[in-house]
C-alpha cells in the first residue's frame, strides 16, 4: 500500500477522536460513490435497475471528491452500475488520485481487455472485479491471472445468495492460486429486487473453513457475522447516489441527504437533521446483513482492519509464488 501525503491521515484520526468522544460514529472514514447507475446487467439481487438516474457532470464528481478528501474519510470507492461505462472516468481516475484518500475502484465488465486498463490502474489502489452467478460472468476467472499483472491491488468481489454458498470453494481455490483476494458479500435484500439472503450461520461456517484452508485471501472479518447476530449497524460508512445526494444512515433504508457537490459533509454530520438519521439506524431492527460497504462499527476497530487488510498487505507475495 502507498502512504498518502503528510497531512493526509488527519482528518481521519481528528474523526475517530471525535466518534469516540461521541461514542457514535458521527464521522465515517468508507464512502461507496456511485458514479453511474448505467450498467450491463440486471442481477435479482441488486435494486440499481429501478432507480436509474442521469449521469452528473465531471465537475460535479469532482466538488464531492473534493468534499470527501476535506473529510475523514480514508478510502473512496467507485462504484455503479458500472464506472467504466462513465466516458471522463480516466480524468475522474486521475482527479481522485491527487486526494487525500485511497481509492477502490468495482467494475463488472466482461470484456476488460476493451479499456486502457494498465493506464487506469495506475490511479487505483485497490481494483474489485464483480464475479458471481448473478451477473453470469462466472468465466471471469479465466481472466484473473491476467488482471494480476496489472500495477494495482486485486480482489474478486462475489455476492453469495442462498443458493450458491457451496460454490466459494471454487471461486476462493481461483482466487488463491491467482494470488488475487476475494470479498464475500451475502446477496443483502433491497427494495425492489429479490431477497437471496443466505443462510448466514452456514455462510459463517463456509468462510471460516475457506479461511483456513486459503490463508490471507479472504477479507470478509470474523467481525461481520458477530455484528449480524447483535444486530449492529453503523454509519461508519455512507454511500452517495449517482445524483450525488448521500444516501443516510444507509442504503438500505433509502432516505437521502444533501448534494455532496455543494454540502459540506463535515458540516451537515452535524447538523440535527443528520443526528434524527443516526436515531434512526439505531432504532431499527430490519437486520438486513448489509455487509457491502463495510457499514458496522466494528470494521473501525484495528484488529478487524487488520484483519480486513492483511490479504491485500500480502498479495504481492502471494503472486510471486503462484
Amino acid at each position: 500500500m502507498r502512504l498518502l501525503r503528510p497531512g493526509a491521515y488527519l482528518p481521519t484520526v481528528r474523526g475517530l477522536a471525535h466518534n469516540a468522544l461521541r461514542r457514535e460514529a458521527v464521522h465515517p472514514f468508507y464512502a461507496s460513490f456511485k458514479i453511474t447507475s448505467r450498467c450491463h446487467f440486471g442481477c435479482p439481487f441488486c435494486n440499481m435497475r429501478g432507480v436509474r438516474m442521469p449521469d452528473r457532470s465531471t465537475e460535479a464528481i469532482k466538488e464531492v471528491l473534493d468534499n470527501l478528501s476535506r473529510s475523514s474519510v480514508l478510502m473512496t470507492s467507485f462504484e455503479g452500475g458500472e464506472p467504466l461505462l462513465r466516458e471522463d472516468i480516466g480524468e475522474l481516475l486521475a482527479y481522485a488520485r491527487t486526494k487525500s484518500f485511497y481509492l477502490l475502484f468495482t467494475t463488472s465488465v466482461r470484456d476488460p481487455e476493451a479499456y486502457p486498463l494498465d493506464e487506469y490502474a495506475r490511479s487505483i489502489d485497490f481494483l474489485h472485479v464483480s464475479i458471481d452467478e448473478g451477473h453470469g460472468n462466472l468465466d471471469m476467472f479465466d481472466k484473473l491471472p491476467g488482471l494480476c499483472a496489472l500495477p494495482t491491488q486485486v480482489s474478486v468481489q462475489t455476492v453469495v445468495t442462498r443458493d450458491t454458498v457451496d460454490a466459494l470453494d471454487g471461486k476462493v481455490r481461483r482466487c488463491h492460486e491467482a494470488g488475487a483476494n476475494i470479498v464475500i458479500i451475502p446477496a443483502s435484500p433491497m427494495d425492489g429486487a429479490e431477497d437471496c439472503f443466505p443462510d448466514i450461520p452456514s455462510l459463517a461456517r463456509k468462510v471460516r473453513e475457506l479461511r483456513r484452508r486459503y490463508p490471507r485471501t479472504i477479507h470478509t472479518p470474523r467481525r461481520y457475522f458477530d455484528a449480524y447476530e447483535q444486530h449492529r449497524c453503523s454509519p461508519a460508512s455512507i454511500i452517495i447516489a449517482p445524483d450525488c445526494r448521500i444516501y443516510y444512515p444507509c442504503h438500505i433504508l433509502g432516505t437521502k441527504g444533501p448534494d455532496l457537490s455543494e454540502t459540506d459533509l463535515r458540516t451537515w454530520l452535524q447538523t440535527d437533521d443528520a443526528r434524527r438519521m443516526r436515531a434512526t439506524m439505531r432504532a431499527c431492527t430490519r437486520n438486513c446483513g448489509w455487509y457491502q460497504y463495510y457499514s458496522i462499527e466494528s470494521y473501525v476497530s484495528p484488529g478487524t482492519a487488520w484483519e480486513s487488510l492483511a490479504p491485500m498487505v500480502f498479495q504481492k507475495r502471494r503472486r510471486g509464488r503462484a
